[in-house]
């Protein structure tokens, strides 16, 4: 499909080892710890869930453990694999309690796109907090590394086969340093003084009429304005997204 007659930017996965199936694919919106909140609260968050799905999940082809013994050396951080057969997708390269992943692919962006390598969103993991990076991958010819780091001593922390060991984000190049950033009184700004007040408002009273059993609040049981792309008095947002729908990878090997 294109768009106004030109391509649309893609993001390329060069395999560098075959032997090393580490599957891609879109980010999901889901994860464990949202869903198990109570009646699964969390999963209401649209920012949350919006930032789960953005980007491409690496997913780990083997399930490995490791703990670290606090020392700064690489032989400090064992690994025990405990599936998949060789060659194996992490080592103690760094030392320092840091486990790297080796990723069998060489991105490649449209010009003038870097690419974020980071932890899979909203993810927590006890013991151990993944490194990000960004790569100007449009031009480099090199291969990059995913790093967590562990932070607890001791403690056996298990990586599963298929779960995301990080995520993919392409950002266009110089895009950040391009906004200009300033600081004003909401006074100075009425309209937006007056819908803030208005939503101030609102919130107050839905949460006092939260805890009454026989309230609408009560049983409608969250306000759902940012949900459905609305003010609370305003009209609808002019554009809105409750959820992304990113292509997978294609193999066209």
């Amino acid at each position: 499909m294109t768009t106004g007659g030109q391509r649309p930017p893609v993001l390329t996965a060069y395999c560098t080892n075959p032997f090393l199936a580490m599957p891609l694919s879109p980010a999901s919106a889901h994860r464990p710890w949202m869903k198990a909140t109570d009646k699964s609260f969390a999963n209401r968050c649209l920012p949350l869930l919006i930032a789960n799905q953005s980007g491409w999940f690496l997913l780990s082809s083997h399930t490995l453990r490791i703990i670290w013994t606090g020392g700064r050396s690489p032989s400090s951080l064992h690994l025990e694999y405990l599936s998949g057969e060789p060659p194996f997708p992490a080592v103690s390269h760094f030392g320092y309690g840091i486990l790297t992943w080796t990723v069998p692919y060489l991105f490649r962006t449209p010009p003038g796109y870097n690419l974020q390598v980071r932890g899979p969103a909203n993810s927590p993991k006890d013991g151990v907090y993944p490194l990000e990076g960004i790569v100007e991958a449009d031009w480099s010819d090199a291969t990059f590394t995913m790093n967590w780091k562990v932070t607890r001593r001791q403690r056996p922390i298990t990586f599963n086969a298929g779960e995301p060991i990080a995520q993919l984000v392409p950002q266009r190049r110089g895009e950040l340093e391009a906004f200009q950033a300033e600081i004003q009184s909401i006074q100075g700004t009425p309209e937006i003084e007056r819908a803030f007040q208005e939503w101030t408002n609102s919130r107050s009273v839905f949460n006092a009429e939260l805890i009454q059993p026989d309230s609408q609040a009560h049983q409608q049981g969250w306000q759902r304005h940012y949900f459905q792309g609305r003010s609370v008095a305003g009209p609808p947002a002019r554009e809105h997204q409750t959820r992304l729908l990113l292509h997978p990878f294609i193999d066209r090997r």
